[in-house]
């Protein structure tokens, strides 16, 4: 069975660069959770002929808004993937994203929002939950990163935290 790979972004807050080139010529899916900042930053992604999928996020304006939802819900591999922008932890999860969660019983929780990178297991509602950091300068993160991960026959396999660099600093 082939492996579907998805890049994983959040938190760029206007900031493009070349940087992410390798990372999204190596996916076959592009993932943004939020507060993407301007349209124009999406650019990379978009050209790049990948299939792109976005939530929007507390600072995104009405022209995100429009183009991307507050959340998603989809199948891809045989996992069922939940996303939106600010969702909380495993046992900090926001009162109506618990109650989603519950409801929509998914495999993968996607939130961004934090900046802080994590991929937990939540045993409580049986999924795996992953925040990618903030790739972007605009923060209190010290570190911007992504994820990499993949999907293959109804399994999350070989997730890679990427590290980009200081906040402030470009590779």
């Amino acid at each position: 069975m082939e492996s579907i790979r998805i890049l994983l972004v959040s938190d760029n807050h206007s900031f493009v660069s070349n940087e992410l080139d390798p990372y999204i010529s190596w996916a076959d899916e592009i993932w943004h959770a939020g507060d993407i900042g301007d349209l124009e930053s999406l650019s990379p992604f978009l050209s790049s002929g990948k299939k792109f999928r976005a939530v929007y996020g507390n600072i995104d304006t009405a022209d995100i808004r429009f183009a991307y939802p507050s959340e998603i819900s989809f199948e891809i591999g045989g996992i069922h993937v939940f996303m939106t922008h600010i969702g909380g932890y495993p046992r900090k999860y926001a009162p109506n994203i618990a109650r989603k969660l519950q409801a929509l019983k998914p495999d993968l929780f996607i939130c961004g929002h934090s900046h802080i990178l994590k991929v937990l297991p939540d045993p409580k509602f049986s999924l795996i939950h992953m925040n990618p950091g903030a790739y972007g300068h605009h923060g209190f993160h010290k570190i911007r990163t992504v994820l990499k991960f993949e999907i293959s026959g109804g399994k999350i396999e070989a997730v890679e935290a990427v590290e980009l660099g200081l906040r402030g600093t470009v590779k």
